[in-house]
């Protein structure tokens, strides 16, 4: 079944994710309309794909022609984009973002699921082909994990986090986003999260997935905020590896997308995956397959929520000083 679909705002990755990837699945779905504040993205981009430019959201969502919409860049509408799709009955593939507060927002997670549409929420690091490989080792060679550390590299002038807490509160979409992922490397919901900052240098978020010492595993994300804007090209020089996860029969380096290093008993072994599918693509095929399945899954969008949950946890963390324990939530999406 090809998708009649619209593209609601084109963002930063449009170029390197989005148009390759649509481009090579064009056997499944036939762009029909695109919407952008930028009018002149939205004609050329249009045009490319033989397209109708679009000058309002809710304009798109209501065409007869359109099965589901590609909600692509973060924008002052928020959440107005989806819920109009929600309410026309399309599905709705959400790209803009996971910053938003889980409490204040669950209405909105409410009426998507009222709604009865498809609604993925994007989560890439779940679809890496090295992220992919390493649940096939924890099933096969390397067994539960038991220690995991995420390295994130802070580059902008903004502090990973302040003094005070209205500081914490900038785009903690990637922060969500490194939540989910090891919660999907685990498998597990996090029990509890403790945060410690540092003014201008440093965060630590440290997740407990269980209770018993014999089986429990500790995830830590450590932000790294010492390096200036202006020095930008030393990040990546010589940068500890995306992730650590230290397994019950050995341990794992990965950079994503694509490249995964391990090591058990027999010694180092070096994969580079880098022949796999694009992220992209992987993304876009779970979205049409969902759509056109007759099961509906909201998986993602409510571990996104449920992950958004635990960084505000965090931030209430490092308020208080104190460990703060996690409400019983879903085992993670596989």
């Amino acid at each position: 079944m090809k998708l009649r679909i619209g593209l609601i705002g084109l963002g930063d990755l449009w170029q390197t994710r989005y148009r390759p990837a649509l481009r090579m699945l064009d056997d499944r779905f036939d762009v029909r309309a695109v919407y952008s504040t930028i009018s002149k993205l939205a004609e050329s981009t249009a045009a490319e794909f033989q397209a109708d430019p679009i000058d309002g959201y809710r304009s798109l969502v209501y065409r007869c022609d359109i099965d589901a919409v590609l909600i692509l860049k973060q924008c002052w509408l928020g959440w107005l984009p989806a819920l109009a799709a929600c309410q026309a009955g399309k599905a709705v593939y959400w790209a803009a973002g996971l910053d938003f507060d889980p409490h204040r927002q669950n209405a909105v997670l409410r009426a998507i699921e009222q709604s009865g549409v498809s609604f993925m929420a994007e989560l890439p690091r779940r679809f890496a082909p090295a992220t992919l490989r390493l649940k096939e080792l924890i099933a096969t060679r390397l067994g539960p994990p038991r220690l995991i550390r995420v390295h994130r590299q802070s580059i902008s002038d903004r502090t990973p986090c302040d003094a005070g807490p209205s500081a914490c509160r900038t785009d903690d979409s990637e922060l969500v986003e490194l939540v989910d992922w090891c919660r999907y490397v685990v498998g597990k919901t996090p029990h509890c999260v403790t945060s410690v900052c540092e003014v201008n240098t440093f965060q630590s978020l440290m997740l407990q997935y269980d209770c018993s010492p014999a089986q429990g595993v500790i995830a830590e994300i450590a932000t790294d905020g010492t390096l200036p804007s202006r020095w930008k090209e030393a990040a990546s020089f010589r940068s500890p590896a995306a992730m650590k996860i230290q397994c019950e029969n050995g341990v794992a380096f990965i950079d994503l997308p694509s490249s995964l290093v391990w090591f058990d008993d027999a010694g180092r072994h070096v994969e580079s995956l880098e022949t796999e599918s694009p992220v992209g693509e992987r993304m876009l095929r779970q979205f049409h397959r969902s759509v056109t399945s007759l099961v509906r899954d909201l998986g993602g969008l409510v571990d996104a929520y449920e992950a958004a949950a635990v960084v505000q946890a965090a931030r209430q963390s490092h308020e208080t000083g104190q460990r703060v324990l996690l409400p019983a939530q879903r085992p993670a999406t596989q």
